[in-house]
């Protein structure tokens, strides 16, 4: 089991590896980034963008949270992470792609599948339930066509992108650039059992990569 001391460990050998060896780039890293590809992928830590799709320091901008989710444009009260980041990613990087990764045997998905905290309060599973219930309509669609069994698990797993995919078309700044062609949104699930990507084509259909 990872603990501090493990994590301290590991910098170490990166700073006397690969920091020294690639000089270069963390020199060139340290005066700004310019990623082309915005992920926004699950905090699950069986799932990291960065080593999935096999890129370095400064390739990718990436935003992770309880089911890859991307809550609808709204001004309100609270806080807002996910779109903070969008908001810098798009109009202050100015990626041309943004990327929605969901992945397969997802907490998230299920606990929202199940219910599992509904009346919960915040502490005990209350901040999660609030959360997935982003998902509350597409659980509907869900249940009524597979139920609540494995199949529906999968397909609210998929579903899960969709929403998401859909949520940053309501960001102003974000359909603009889409309308303009300067933006691209494209929506992938990967396979922890086997490893495989499943990436989602123009009819929001998923097929191996």
């Amino acid at each position: 089991m990872t603990d501090f001391t493990d994590l301290v460990a590991g910098y170490r050998r990166f700073r006397q590896g690969d920091y020294v060896e690639q000089h270069d780039r963390w020199d060139k890293l340290a005066t700004g980034q310019e990623p082309k590809v915005m992920v926004i992928a699950c905090s699950d830590s069986r799932v990291d963008p960065a080593q999935i799709f096999d890129v370095s320091p400064g390739e990718i901008f990436v935003v992770r949270n309880v089911a890859n989710l991307v809550p609808p444009f709204e001004t309100g009260g609270g806080y807002h992470g996910v779109s903070a980041a969008l908001e810098f990613a798009v109009t202050q990087l100015e990626v041309p792609e943004i990327v929605v990764m969901g992945h397969g045997a997802c907490g998230g998905v299920k606990a929202a599948l199940a219910k599992s905290f509904a009346g919960a309060a915040p502490g005990e599973g209350g901040f999660i339930d609030k959360w997935v219930g982003l998902l509350d309509g597409a659980r509907e669609r869900v249940t009524a066509r597979y139920g609540d069994g494995p199949e529906a698990i999968r397909a609210l797993e998929l579903e899960t992108v969709r929403v998401s995919l859909d949520n940053l078309r309501t960001f102003p700044f974000v359909a603009d650039r889409v309308a303009h062609g300067r933006l691209t949104l494209h929506g992938a699930n990967f396979a922890i059992a086997d490893g495989v990507l499943h990436v989602m084509n123009a009819h929001g259909e998923f097929a191996p990569a």
